[in-house]
C-alpha cells in the first residue's frame, strides 16, 4: 500500500517540461515548383560581361567582344541587359559558383586570363 501512496504523490506533482518541448516546432518550408516556358526565348552568345549596381539592383550588360585577344580600343555592343535584385543575384552567384565547380572538377582548372591561356596553348 506504501507503494501506492508514493506513485499517487509522484502523479500528483505538477509535471516539468524542458523549454525545448514547449516551442512550437517550425512548420516545414513548402516547396514550390516552377513551369517553365521558353517558346519565345532569344538565345545570344556573350563573351564580355559589364557588373555595375545601385543600391537596389544589380546590373549585368552582356556582349560580344570581336577581338578578345585584341589590344587597344575595341568597340562592344552590348546585346542583353539584364537587371537582378541583390537577392537574386546572389542566388544567381551561387548556382554559378556551383557549376563552375563541377565543369573543373570534370575538365580541370579554368584560366580566366586570356594572355596566360594563349601562351599555355
Amino acid at each position: 500500500m506504501a507503494k501506492d501512496t508514493k506513485d499517487t504523490k509522484e502523479s500528483d506533482a505538477p509535471k516539468v517540461e524542458s523549454l525545448a518541448s514547449e516551442t512550437p516546432a517550425k512548420p516545414a518550408a513548402a516547396q514550390q515548383s516552377f513551369q517553365l516556358n521558353d517558346e519565345n526565348v532569344e538565345a545570344s552568345y556573350a563573351n564580355f560581361c559589364r557588373v555595375s549596381s545601385t543600391p537596389e539592383e544589380l546590373i549585368l550588360d552582356l556582349g560580344l567582344n570581336p577581338q578578345p585577344y585584341g589590344q587597344g580600343e575595341t568597340k562592344i555592343t552590348v546585346s542583353s541587359r539584364i537587371i537582378l535584385n541583390h537577392f537574386t543575384a546572389k542566388r544567381l552567384l551561387s548556382a554559378l559558383s556551383m557549376a563552375v565547380q563541377r565543369h573543373e572538377q570534370t575538365f580541370g582548372v579554368l584560366e580566366t586570363d586570356v594572355r596566360k591561356r594563349v601562351q599555355t596553348t
